[in-house]
């Protein structure tokens, strides 16, 4: 065996992982080159083999590690006693968009990789990240229904919705660019689309 399989540094796999997303988030892509990502961090582009196998394997570990924190965080936010369903909905956009100018090729790579592995692979990510998503959206919708507090709405439709409009915006850096003289998206823009999106979002669905 090689000196990459016996002694790859402390915490090379998460260094690949953030490093990979990194590049994704400043290029505005949903892909990498394992030479850049071997300059970026300054590790042996072997160790990409060593830990997942090849690239894709790579990028199918950045989307576990990114989607992971998110269907956590949503199942908390659906079990979570006290609150009321208007708040509930409130709070889970006010995450999405605070997630997507975290990582705003998430979707975009989800999208890929569906799109790219065999038919075990898709089924594994959307029973993993995008059922659950559904899932939670019908029951926020169907307690804010039953409360009279929102209107009938599907909650297929209300998920593409949501990830429509957040995705759209958190990936539209040379639309900024070219048609709005800014080329960074800044926490100040990022908060005032949260603000806009919650806004406009709970608007069509209340039922007042």
């Amino acid at each position: 065996m090689g000196a990459v399989e016996l002694s790859p540094p402390p915490g090379a796999r998460e260094q690949l992982l953030e490093t990979a997303s990194t590049i994704m988030r400043e290029g505005d892509v949903a892909d990498i080159s394992l030479s850049e990502l071997s300059l970026r961090s300054g590790l042996n582009s072997a160790l990409v083999k060593y830990y997942f196998g090849n690239k894709a394997g790579l990028l199918k570990a950045l989307l576990d590690r990114d989607w992971q924190a998110i269907v956590t965080s949503v199942d908390a936010l659906v079990a979570k006693d006290g609150w009321d369903p208007e708040s509930k909905l409130r709070r889970h956009i006010s995450k999405v968009v605070d997630t997507f100018y975290t990582v705003p090729y998430l979707n975009r790579l989800t999208m890929r990789l569906v799109r790219d592995s065999d038919e075990a692979e898709a089924r594994r990510i959307a029973d993993c990240y995008l059922s659950p998503m559904y899932r939670a959206y019908e029951e926020l919708i169907g307690e804010g229904v039953e409360a009279g507090v929102f209107r009938p709405i599907d909650p297929q439709l209300f998920y593409f919705t949501v990830t429509g409009a957040v995705d759209r915006f958190f990936s539209a850096r040379l639309v900024l660019k070219h048609c709005f003289n800014q080329d960074t998206l800044t926490e100040e823009l990022r908060d005032r689309y949260r603000e806009h999106t919650i806004d406009i979002i709970m608007a069509g669905i209340l039922a007042r």
